[in-house]
């Protein structure tokens, strides 16, 4: 190790400002370019590079270096680059993985949508034809059993009557697929 980075360790690890921001301005742009060639982005470079100097600030009363001050910023700076990629892709794995799910559970909600579009229309059909009739005006047409009543010359309570037998059927066939769209 050279005279010059023991005295620069030394007075990093007594604090010097003025030494570190000479250490900075010396080292911050070659550190950036050099991280840049690993990550791609100098966003992250500069990132990595920020990082490393401020470690360095924050456990200057720490600092062991057995080689020189260059090779060891260098070496933290591959090492800082290295864990970055290496949690991009841990990132990476985690959003595919996400992407897979959400594609299959949309499958799935397809499949199980269309399966419940076909036992509502088979329920429809098994209705007796007042009943389905009554269920179509207060469902599809948004009638109210007072208005389906006086159209069809029937009172409030038949109308509800019915409207519970439909519901019950509706309520027995879908059973299995209760709080699927919830």
């Amino acid at each position: 190790m050279k005279i010059t980075d023991v005295h620069t360790i030394n007075a990093l690890k007594n604090g010097n400002t003025e030494q570190f921001e000479q250490l900075f301005r010396t080292y911050y742009p070659p550190l950036c370019m050099y991280a840049g060639r690993f990550v791609n982005r100098e966003e992250d470079a500069e990132e990595i590079v920020q990082e490393l100097f401020f470690q360095l600030w924050q456990k200057r009363h720490d600092l062991r270096i057995h080689t020189s001050l260059k090779a060891y910023l260098y070496r933290a700076t591959y090492t800082g680059c290295m864990d970055k990629i290496r949690k991009n892709k841990v990132r990476q794995a985690y959003q595919q993985q996400q992407v897979k799910q959400q594609e299959k559970g949309y499958e799935d909600h397809s499949i199980e949508s269309g399966e419940v579009d076909r036992i509502i229309v088979e329920t429809l059909n098994t209705l007796p034809e007042t009943v389905k009739k009554i269920f179509r005006m207060s469902r599809f047409e948004g009638l109210k059993y007072r208005e389906i009543a006086t159209q069809l010359s029937i009172s409030v309570k038949t109308v509800e009557a019915n409207m519970a037998k439909a519901l019950k059927l509706f309520r027995n066939n879908l059973k299995d697929y209760v709080g699927l769209f919830l």
